[in-house]
């Protein structure tokens, strides 16, 4: 699972990164579009991780529920990026940004709290 959310955050992060580059360059467009299918595809694979690791365990479906919205935001934020509807499209990609970097926060520190509780 982290794994799952660390290419997640990264994803998001890179796509910041090709938006600045759309706005700079004339090539930045196809980088920011290849950029977009990417997060989508490692958001739906988050999502699939998530289920996988509940199902087993019968645990918590807390994090399958973060991840399909976060999916949903995802497929949102590219339909708006499509439609070119910037006033949403920029504002939801600082938002999903923030939320996967929470979550990435959240992750990694059960997994720290997990280690130090078998030592």
């Amino acid at each position: 699972m982290q794994i799952a959310i660390t290419l997640q955050t990264l994803a998001v992060f890179v796509q910041a990164i090709t938006a600045g580059l759309l706005l700079s360059f004339p090539g930045g467009g196809a980088l920011h579009s290849a950029g977009a299918y990417a997060t989508f595809i490692v958001t739906l694979l988050h999502l699939v991780v998530a289920i996988l690791v509940w199902r087993p365990g019968g645990g918590s479906p807390r994090p399958i529920r973060y991840a399909a919205g976060f999916f949903v935001v995802t497929s949102a934020q590219i339909a708006l990026g499509l439609a070119h509807v910037k006033t949403l499209h920029v504002p939801l990609g600082v938002l999903m940004f923030g939320m996967s970097v929470l979550q990435l926060g959240r992750i990694w520190a059960g997994r720290r709290a997990r280690a130090d509780a078998t030592t």
